[in-house]
């Protein structure tokens, strides 16, 4: 009888923290989704906010790249930072920093202050992913768990670049641009009130320096390199400042590598980056966000060019991609973990990938949404799912503990280089195309029209190519048995 209180007390201890760790993926989550969704969310919104802060036609594409160069430039500095400080910590830091550099950006009256404030999100965004990634998995450590919370994870990392132009198109429309910032603030508070009383921290590891010298390294040769993709289409690849953009930017990261195999506390330790398995789902993530931007920026352009959509509709149409990414993620991607080993799933969803494109190729002038655009949209939003879950799954089971927050700083790298990249060298293929497709016809407006899906159509075979490429690099790279059900993480091999 003695015992009776002392073990009903334990077991009522034991169902509260069940039911905080059940609960900690919605702040986790909804992090996840405020900074992917201002990755886009000012894209519709770009005509309005050019003519009231003074953005110069050159300038309009910083409103974007300031975000998303700060953001995917330090983001192994903040997952080292992360280890180093804790990631919790780091996590509503990064979170209270993200939704006031959001209040100035929506203050701004000047083309300055405006850009200035995106390369403050970017860096606040950069000490946010890595939090949530690494934080998700030493909550979930059963793998049951862990694959539903990643899975969650995965829809919102997916699919929050394309909620952005819905969002984006209806706060512009309805409350106006500011309101693409302001928004971050009540998400905000969700997130650090959420985390506060749902997310444990974990121990800190204080033995961690971080390497601001490789974060600057790796920083400015993303930015070399990405500039250099997307100055080609007006000026050719062949032009001194391309070529020097590109050479530059792959001296840079050569530099960065070679440093980061003499520094004594390297922001990218060489044993993360020397693991095949971990080294080839990396790449799988950054082909896979190579062709989502890319899906994702000549869609928009065949929408609203060709079928005539307004921005909200635009927007709106993206919903298919949304929607099928979001329940392939949630429910098909974490049923199959269990089943299929990992390889083979990243495979698939590079397969559905190319297939996605090669259904873009079928695109003409006369197309329309439900027979020709929403069924690539549609199966690039099912390999999503079946890719990104045993990605995010893998890399953190191969990892050790102490890397936890740089593995998933480098997750989210690749996904904005991979974004930032395909972005860039899928328009300037589709800019060549469409050059060579106007050089022997007429310019009217039937032709402008046709020259968009022709552009699309070129970039889409190149698209498909390079993800059937990566399907055979992960089948043969990526050879770790699935998860055991009930199980713990795999043990590196």
């Amino acid at each position: 009888m003695t015992n009776t209180v002392p073990e009903a007390g334990r077991a009522s201890a034991a169902a509260v923290r069940r039911g905080r760790t059940a609960f900690a993926i919605v702040p986790l989550a909804t992090a996840q989704l405020m900074i992917t969704l201002d990755s886009t969310i000012v894209s519709v919104a770009l005509p309005t906010l050019q003519a009231d802060v003074g953005l110069t036609d050159s300038q309009r594409a910083w409103a974007v790249t300031a975000y998303t160069l700060a953001f995917g430039g330090l983001l192994l500095l903040g997952g080292r930072l992360g280890d180093l400080f804790g990631r919790r910590r780091a996590l509503i830091i990064g979170v209270v920093g993200f939704a006031l550099s959001s209040v100035v950006c929506g203050a701004a009256q000047n083309d300055l202050m405006f850009i200035g404030s995106r390369g403050l999100q970017g860096i606040f965004a950069a000490l946010i992913a890595p939090s949530t990634l690494a934080l998700i998995t030493t909550t979930y450590t059963e793998a049951r768990e862990r694959t539903r919370a990643v899975g969650i994870y995965a829809a919102t990392a997916m699919s929050g670049g394309a909620l952005g132009l819905v969002v984006g198109g209806v706060l512009t429309d309805y409350l106006g641009w500011r309101w693409c910032m302001y928004v971050n603030i009540p998400i905000a508070v969700i997130v650090v009130v959420g985390s506060l009383l749902s997310v444990a921290n974990p121990p800190r590891h204080p033995d961690v320096k971080p390497d601001v010298p490789g974060a600057v390294l790796v920083t400015l040769g993303m930015v070399g390199i990405i500039y250099g993709l997307g100055v080609a289409g007006d000026r050719g690849w062949a032009s001194g400042r391309t070529v020097g953009a590109l050479v530059g930017g792959v001296l840079v990261l050569v530099a960065f590598g070679w440093w980061q195999a003499r520094t004594a506390h390297p922001l990218l330790p060489p044993r993360v980056a020397a693991n095949r398995v971990g080294a080839a789902s990396f790449l799988v993530m950054m082909v896979a966000a190579f062709c989502t931007f890319g899906m994702m920026l000549g869609m928009t352009y065949q929408l609203q060019t060709v079928l005539g959509y307004s921005p909200v509709a635009a927007g709106i149409a993206f919903l298919g991609f949304v929607g099928t990414a979001v329940v392939s993620s949630t429910q098909l991607g974490r049923r199959l973990v269990p089943h299929m080993r990992p390889g083979l799933m990243m495979a698939t969803g590079l397969v559905l990938y190319a297939l996605a494109y090669l259904l873009v190729t079928r695109l003409t002038p006369h197309s329309s949404y439900w027979p020709d655009v929403f069924p690539p949209l549609a199966v690039m939003g099912v390999g999503v799912g079946i890719l990104t879950v045993p990605v995010v799954g893998t890399v953190m089971s191969v990892s050790a503990a102490r890397d936890s927050g740089v593995v998933a700083a480098v997750v989210n790298t690749m996904q904005q280089a991979g974004g930032s990249v395909g972005a860039a060298l899928l328009n300037t293929v589709s800019i060549s195309a469409a050059a060579r497709y106007l050089a022997s016809r007429p310019d009217n407006a039937a032709t402008r029209v046709a020259v968009t899906v022709h552009g699309f159509v070129v970039s889409a075979r190149w698209s498909a190519s390079i993800a059937l490429v990566c399907a055979v690099l992960a089948l043969v790279a990526v050879n770790v048995p699935a998860p055991r059900p009930g199980g713990g993480a795999r043990a590196p091999k």
